[in-house]
């Protein structure tokens, strides 16, 4: 299934002003991100992560859960390229 998950495109984040670029392969990566950096509660990112949770049970397709993840990103001013 790691196959399935992968997005057809990186997206690069930096999740603080101290951290490196972090490069995101994956709904895995997205979700853990998703998880662990991003606090705030917020619509996109809820959709982000219903989203890949949904990749990852196989409901939906992984450029869904890259768009969601895309929007959280940018919203939350972490997207450095799409």
């Amino acid at each position: 299934m790691t196959g399935l998950i992968r997005f057809e495109r990186p997206v690069v984040v930096q999740v603080s002003r101290r951290s490196s670029e972090r490069i995101v392969f994956d709904v895995n990566d997205a979700a853990a991100i998703l998880l662990r950096d991003l606090h705030h509660e917020t619509h996109k990112r809820r959709i982000a992560m219903d989203t890949c949770l949904q990749v990852l049970r196989g409901k939906t397709h992984p450029p869904a859960a890259r768009r969601a993840f895309v929007a959280a990103a940018l919203e939350a001013r972490i997207l450095r390229s799409d």
